[in-house]
């Protein structure tokens, strides 16, 4: 067999792979799949977390149960080696097929834009029920089961809200707020349990 044949097939079946781990897993049931809001709980006496050449500050313990909107993957930058992946997570209305279906959803860049013809939920309600989070894994067995996750899917997360930061003065913040919009808005967890499920 010829090498050319033999890098098609192995690019077919790349392009099956990537396909089925990161197309969207249809919901057809309406209705608000995940009422309970994130719980961010204060810390008393902080974790030690370690990251290779940087220095990780937790800021609160995260516990997020939300449906998957969107995810983005980053390759190449030093915010792509801390966290490659971003997870868009809507919870409440946002949560919703009915309401989802009537939202244009993208993630670029590090943001995640969403756009309406006419709103079907208030604006406020859209910006303070979903959010665009940063994974940082925090080992292998975790980045493996992130990398299993397709929007649509229902996931809860636990781990911490943290602020990493380099000797070179380089800071990357989590947000603490679930209302705050625009750069720096963005949740950086990191991530020690990822449970992963769907719904009919």
């Amino acid at each position: 067999m010829r090498w050319q044949t033999l890098a098609f097939i192995a690019l077919v079946g790349f392009g099956a792979y990537q396909f089925s781990h990161t197309s969207p897993v249809e919901i057809s049931r309406t209705g608000i799949l995940i009422a309970d809001e994130p719980h961010q709980i204060p810390i008393h006496s902080p974790p030690r977390l370690t990251l290779e050449n940087y220095r990780v500050e937790p800021l609160a313990k995260y516990i997020i149960e939300a449906r998957v909107l969107g995810t983005e993957r980053y390759r190449l930058g030093r915010e792509a080696d801390i966290s490659p992946v971003d997870f868009a997570l809507g919870w409440g209305a946002m949560s919703d097929t009915a309401v989802l279906k009537k939202i244009d959803i993208r993630q670029s860049g590090r943001f995640y834009f969403w756009r309406v013809d006419e709103f079907p939920i208030p604006r406020e309600e859209i910006e303070s029920h979903s959010a665009n989070t940063h994974m940082i894994p925090a080992d292998s067995a975790v980045a493996r089961r992130l990398n299993e996750v397709r929007p649509g899917q229902i996931v809860r997360l636990r781990g911490y809200l943290v602020a990493i930061s380099a000797d070179d003065g380089w800071q990357w913040r989590s947000s603490l707020s679930r209302t705050d919009t625009g750069n720096g808005a963005c949740e950086l967890l990191w991530v020690e349990s990822v449970e992963i499920g769907t719904v009919s």
